[in-house]
């Protein structure tokens, strides 16, 4: 591999710090080929004279420094501009469906079984069923990609290391990076991290947006040896972890590798046989040699000219002595020639406290995370332990996010230091001194089904169905439900969009299930069903008018309509796997009820493997499957999924619509429990309790919200959230029911569980009430209305239940059976 491995002890570097000049000999080339590796048997070479020239260096700007970067106030292209409710109308059925002679024997709603002792166990490891083709030829090319022709990772923190120019930054939180590539007459890598009062904010009130600058550039790792042909690669991409690579140029050996995981406590560069240059486009105030650490390590103080102060640490491999730096001028800081080793910089926003914890880290650095978890009942608990190298003995120091730090375990609580550093959309992130972290989730929704889902009443943990409706609403349900399943499904659903087609197969399928369970009208039902299957065979056999196709280049499976016209957004990006979670996730949801209604389907053809083909292809549990990457889109850091996928962007990764990547983690619930995979129902058990805590934290702004800026808090809503910037809007417009109602689609059994009541009250009374809502047209009015019966139900049931309802106000993903049963049952508790 081109990173610079380095397996170094305590022991050893003692040993080799120790031997007299005379023991010195000559250091054999141990880089050969792709492989750096810098064992702890590397002969020492080189013993630096003194120590550095003076304890403290000063310097003094002759430029101003760069303070403010560059804003973003627009949104990235990157096909997400379409509405999410589908255009096209819904034809008025020709009276009601007629019931047929047959009734439906539903499975069993019971747990699948029991789950490992980790969940996170491989699902499958076989080709996609045979009906979907391969292709070889996708539109986005790996840029300095180093693989072995594994499965890729499209929708993670470091994709703009590979896309487009790739300049734009890379957050691990509290740190971002961005390859310089000349910016700031340097072409290494910049290090930032910017503070609540650099953002920028829009002027109303309350504010749009507020967003975090780039370009700047506090610490940038370089070397002499770098220029205009420098080049960077990235290697062993993970779902956590990436390592960036900087060479002199395409064929050369890297200089600087960088291992970028989320929640680094310090950014680390390993350098192999160069001349480091630091540098700054804040400017350099100081720089002070502090002395020795750890018997390897040796600590510097830096100032920059905004007064912030940062720490380095250099570990030399193969040398003696403290390697000199000096502060050439107020934006460079020269190292010794030929240097290989490790430095470190981390900004200390703690002063002396906080230095004694940085030094008692420095000299290590993660490389990568692996996740385990285990789910019993209604709890379950996850951990992130991370792979470490350099000094042996040294423990990491990692930061952790606001909702991980809510949900720790007593020995990860008891690491806690005192240093926080803010994120730019995450609240304040705390550093802990431990090699892994563990996370308990009390609630798990274990008692979430198919059916209406009401929290306790008590305010604490659980929650139950209610299937139970009075008579009036049996009456009602029947009669929409008779209705609605006489539409026309096929020209519904068969469609030029997976989005579009999973919403109205979505839609039926939430009708049949009604009818069977909750109004006990099992001959309509059976009827329904059989329509709904008809439909989503069309899917299963690859019929649809955009086949899916499998990539074989990043490994999944995408919509094949943008091979044929070129158009990156087609189906809102699907190509280039944006919102794939999204999109399948009303399939896999669909699948569970028809599975759950009729469980000889189950084993019927390819309907489970093309199921789990989709699953796979979002949420694969596993790293050793060769045919899709762990995790596409739920990120487990922090606790949601990310939308977007092979688009370059500026401020990095985001989402729109919480309540659908919670929808497509409720689907992996059902269908594990319908399909009797135990480890893919506890995982999305716990998925959805981990982005229940996510939302609260950083979504769904209640009024008690302590993350986000206080200012920011009467949006309720972030609108879209970047990694680096918080949108109170959408890419299809700023009506407020665009805003708010992209958080509330579709509603579900677990939407109870991931939008508290008290929080849809505060959103309603901001934007909608006072009969605001009354004044908002289509689809989008009926959501509202929806919504609404998770804090007042009868409300809600009664607008949908007036004999003059506007058929008009559903959108093409809801029927008026599910809404009017939903309110009911809602109500009825």
């Amino acid at each position: 591999m081109a990173k610079l491995a380095f397996l170094l002890s305590v022991f050893h570097a003692t040993l080799i710090s120790g031997l007299p000049a005379r023991e010195q000999k000559r250091e054999p080339d141990p880089f050969g080929g792709r492989a750096i590796t810098i064992s702890s048997g590397l002969d020492v070479t080189t013993s630096y004279s003194s120590a550095p020239l003076s304890s403290l260096q000063t310097a003094t700007a002759t430029l101003s420094p760069s303070l403010s970067g560059s804003i973003l106030t627009g949104l990235p292209s990157g096909g997400n501009s379409a509405n999410p409710l589908p255009t096209a109308p819904v034809s008025t059925p020709l009276g009601s469906l007629a019931p047929i002679g047959t009734t439906l024997a539903p499975g069993t709603t019971s747990p699948a079984g029991a789950a490992a002792s980790n969940i996170f166990v491989p699902m499958a490891s076989d080709a996609p069923p045979q009906q979907i083709s391969t292709r070889d030829d996708h539109p986005v090319k790996k840029l300095g990609i180093l693989d072995k022709g594994g499965p890729i990772e499209t929708n993670k923190f470091y994709a703009n290391f590979f896309l487009g120019s790739q300049t734009n930054s890379v957050w691990t939180h509290p740190y971002s990076l961005a390859w310089a590539k000349g910016h700031g007459n340097t072409y290494g890598m910049a290090v930032t991290h910017v503070e609540r009062s650099q953002f920028a904010w829009d002027s109303g009130t309350p504010p749009r947006y507020f967003i975090g600058p780039i370009g700047l550039q506090h610490i940038v790792f370089s070397a002499e040896e770098l220029s205009k042909s420098t080049t960077l690669s990235t290697e062993s991409l993970t779902a956590f972890s990436v390592y960036a690579n900087l060479a002199p140029s395409a064929d050369a050996t890297p200089l600087i590798s960088i291992p970028c995981v989320q929640g680094m406590g310090f950014v680390t560069a390993l350098y192999n046989k160069a001349k480091p240059l630091l540098s700054s486009g804040t400017f350099f105030r100081t720089l002070k040699y502090v002395g020795q650490l750890n018997g390897v390590t040796y600590k510097y103080q830096i100032q920059l000219e905004d007064s912030s102060e940062w720490l380095l640490y250099a570990t030399p491999v193969a040398s003696l002595g403290a390697p000199p730096f000096t502060l050439k001028d107020s934006a460079t800081i020269v190292g010794p020639a030929d240097f290989i080793g490790i430095i470190q910089v981390a900004k200390n926003p703690a002063n002396t406290t906080g230095e004694k914890v940085f030094d008692s880290s420095a000299g290590a650095f993660a490389t990568n995370a692996t996740i385990s978890g285990s789910v019993d009942g209604s709890s379950g608990s996850y951990t992130i332990a991370w792979g470490k190298d350099g000094i042996a003995n040294q423990t990491l120091l990692m930061f952790a996010l606001p909702h991980q730090v809510e949900s720790f375990d007593s020995n990860t609580a008891a690491a806690l230091t005192d240093i926080s550093l803010v994120t730019t959309t995450k609240g304040y992130a705390r550093a802990i001194a431990a090699n892994k972290m563990t996370m308990v989730e009390p609630n798990l929704p274990s008692t979430v089904g198919f059916a209406p889902w009401i929290p306790a009443s008590n305010g604490g943990n659980g929650g139950s169905e209610n299937n139970v409706l009075n008579s009036a609403a049996i009456a009602a349900v029947n009669s929409a439900g008779a209705l609605e399943l006489n539409e026309d499904i096929n020209s519904q659903t068969r469609l030029d969009s997976m989005y579009y087609s999973g919403k109205a197969l979505a839609k039926f399928a939430g009708i049949v299930y009604t009818l069977q369970t909750m109004t006990k009208n099992s001959n309509l039902a059976a009827a329904g069903l059989i329509k709904l299957k008809d439909a989503f065979n069309v899917f299963v056999n690859n019929t649809q008018p955009l086949p899916l196709v499998y990539d074989s280049q990043w490994k999944g499976v995408v919509s094949s309509g943008t091979y044929k016209n070129g158009d990156s957004g087609l189906d809102f990006g699907n190509a280039y796997y944006n919102d794939h979670h999204f999109h399948y996730g009303y399939f896999v949801w669909t699948a569970a009820v028809i599975g759950y209604l009729d469980p000889n389907w189950l084993g019927e053809g390819t309907n489970k493997a093309w199921v789990n083909m989709l699953v796979r292809d979002y949420a694969n549990p596993s790293t050793s499957d060769p045919y899709f990457p762990f995790q596409r889109s739920f990120d487990w850091v922090h606790g949601h999924s990310w939308a977007k996928g092979l688009f370059e962007s500026g401020d990095g990764k985001d989402q729109e619509s919480t309540s659908e990547d919670t929808f497509a983690t409720y689907a992996l619930k059902m269908w594990g429990k319908i399909s009797g995979d135990a480890n893919l129902e506890a995982r999305g058990s716990l998925q959805l309790a981990v982005q229940a805590r996510s939302l609260r934290n950083y979504f769904l702004l209640s009024s008690d919200n302590k993350v986000q800026p206080s200012q920011f808090i009467p949006n309720k809503v972030t609108g879209i959230l970047f990694e680096n910037k918080v949108d109170h809007t959408t890419y299809f417009g700023a009506n407020p029911e665009y805003i708010q109602g992209i958080h509330m689609i579709p509603l579900n059994p677990s939407s109870a569980y991931t939008r508290p009541a008290s929080f849809v009250k505060e959103e309603w009374d901001v934007y909608f009430s006072n009969g605001r809502a009354d004044n908002v047209t289509g689809g989008w009015k009926g959501i509202l209305y929806a919504n609404l019966a998770l804090f007042d139900p009868t409300t809600a049931y009664n607008f949908f239940s007036n004999p003059n309802f506007d058929l008009g106000v559903l959108d093409g993903g809801a029927s008026r059976t599910w809404y009017l049963a939903f309110s009911a049952a809602m109500a009825g508790a």
